[in-house]
């Protein structure tokens, strides 16, 4: 199997930080393509000690939670 070294690389420091081998990421990888399945991926956790919502919105309140969020940032 040829692997493109930027690629290799990349794949070598996943692989330490999971504390697996490059080989297990392929047969990983292989696995989720042929079953035609995605493979999981974790969110990080950067949520804040606060209680939910600002006072006032719902979770379905999106849009306004969408131009809150981008509010004095140009967008």
């Amino acid at each position: 199997m040829d692997i493109p070294d930027p690629l290799l690389r990349k794949a070598k420091a996943v692989a330490r930080a999971r504390k697996t081998t490059v080989r297990q990421l392929v047969l990983e990888g292989l696995r989720a393509v042929v079953e035609e399945r995605p493979t999981q991926y974790r969110l990080e956790d950067h949520s804040f000690g606060g209680k939910g919502l600002v006072e006032g919105l719902g979770w379905d309140d999106w849009d306004e939670i969408l131009r809150r969020s981008y509010e004095g940032r140009g967008g």
